[in-house]
């Protein structure tokens, strides 16, 4: 990423809208220069329902970013989310020539080939991405440009959408000044963000737990191999709590975010909460609230859980470690409960590696806007690595080292190329007939003088 380079990551949630500005320094770190987060009312469950009140939430968001960055922003790379968000994982195979290296043209071909799936015609393709590649058996190799081999395959990870909510996302973008770079999936962004050096080693699942979904990416060896989104996020604790408790949904987000506990046994014993209900004061403690709140993070989990063991088999087995981010996993007592459901180490994913505005944005709720970010800087080092939709495409030429180490082998027509020739009046005979007022030669004569010659010979 070229450095003193201006980029936006614009996080549009369900209850939402983030805006981060970010500058490469010269010693390569990203710092924050500019954050703002405003309120919306205009997604639900990811899904754009409301064009006008998502746009003004856009707007209000760039431009209170803007002002503490003091820079005019033109475009941002946005997130995408929603359940009619797919993925699917596709296989590719490049057959190389013998005592060749595999250039970059193979690796596309292998690309190319393994997009090669039927696909519904109301859904596009947001992100083509290539897990490890393997030559002649031996797998997991991460860049085999210039190895030998005749086998070149690789595994694809495929994530779509459909046409109309993201149309919709981008009018929205697009109506409020701003140019969308590119639309990136929530839970890829999310992953950028949080991934330490050594996760890049292992298989890890991130867990991102907005307001109105769950992101699920499952990232081995730092590629994202598995992803889903599970319509159920904060929103629905919160609906819970104003449920149960009759009162209004505004008051029941705000006891939950100040005094909520994923385990009762975590709440504060000795507070107590005065709540409105039918107009009659009363008060809740911060047990019984847990216990409203459980429930439905448990059932998350369950639905995590149960994503991960149908798709790629038991998670215990599958994965490494999980990390928790996004903004209903600040909760208290949320690292708890999924190290109970998962049995497996789990942290919170807060983004690393920053400067700038670092204490205001190093949260779990900015780590799409933050992995955003990261994303530009990943397009622009390998923009061909597969951190976008690849377009493979074969060389019309062969390359210098194909051209040297292959002779072509001359190839023999068996039927006669025909020479030029000129047309005469005249059948053309062996001999050269003279011409009118000139004398024949010997190896031209007519043949009176050639009979005289043979009597000559007999006398």
């Amino acid at each position: 990423m070229s450095v003193n380079q201006i980029i936006v990551g614009l996080d549009i949630g369900t209850t939402k809208v983030t805006t981060v500005i970010g500058e490469v320094g010269p010693d390569g770190v990203l710092d924050v220069i500019g954050e703002a987060t405003v309120p919306s009312d205009g997604i639900k469950k990811g899904v754009v329902v409301n064009l006008d009140k998502t746009t003004q939430a856009i707007r209000q968001s760039i431009a209170a970013a803007e002002r503490v960055a003091g820079v005019k922003v033109h475009e941002a790379f946005v997130s995408a989310n929603g359940s009619h968000i797919k993925a699917l994982t596709s296989h590719g195979l490049a057959a190389i020539r013998r005592n060749q290296e595999i250039s970059r043209a193979d690796v596309e071909r292998a690309i190319e080939n393994a997009q090669a799936v039927p696909l519904d015609p109301t859904v596009e393709i947001l992100h083509i991405l290539p897990q490890e590649y393997t030559v002649d058996g031996q797998e997991e190799i991460k860049n085999p440009i210039g190895m030998q081999g005749v086998r070149l395959e690789v595994d694809v990870h495929m994530v779509t959408g459909s046409v109309g909510p993201l149309a919709n996302l981008r009018r929205c973008v697009q109506e409020s000044g701003i140019t969308p770079n590119q639309l990136v999936l929530q839970a890829y962004a999310a992953g950028l963000a949080v991934l330490d050096q050594q996760d890049y080693d292992h298989t890890v699942l991130v867990i991102d737990i907005g307001g109105g979904t769950t992101d699920i990416g499952v990232f081995r060896r730092g590629n994202l191999c598995h992803s889903a989104v599970i319509p159920i996020g904060g929103d629905h604790i919160t609906g819970d709590i104003a449920q149960i408790l009759k009162i209004p949904f505004e008051e029941a987000e705000r006891i939950k975010k100040r005094y909520g506990s994923a385990i009762p046994e975590l709440a504060d014993p000795d507070a107590m909460l005065e709540i409105t209900q039918a107009g009659v004061q009363t008060s809740i403690s911060p047990f019984e609230l847990s216990r409203i709140i459980k429930p439905r993070v448990a059932e998350i989990f369950a639905l995590v859980r149960g994503e991960i063991d149908h798709a790629l088999g038991p998670i215990e087995i599958i994965t490494s470690s999980v990390i928790l981010t996004g903004g209903t996993n600040m909760m208290k007592g949320m690292g708890e409960l999924a190290r109970d459901r998962f049995r497996l180490p789990v942290r919170q994913g807060n983004p690393t590696k920053l400067g700038g505005l670092k204490d205001l944005v190093a949260r779990p709720s900015y780590a799409t806007a933050i992995g955003l970010l990261r994303f530009a800087g990943l397009q622009e080092e390998q923009p061909t690595s597969g951190a976008t939709r690849t377009k493979a495409t074969v060389p019309a030429t062969p390359t210098p080292q194909e051209v040297h180490s292959h002779t072509p082998t001359p190839v023999v027509n068996s039927t006669p190329v025909p020479q030029p020739t000129t047309v005469l009046d005249e059948p053309v005979t062996s001999q050269t007939k003279p011409q009118q007022g000139q004398k024949a030669t010997d190896g031209g004569k007519s043949f009176l003088d050639r009979l005289k010659d043979i009597f000559k010979d007999f006398f």
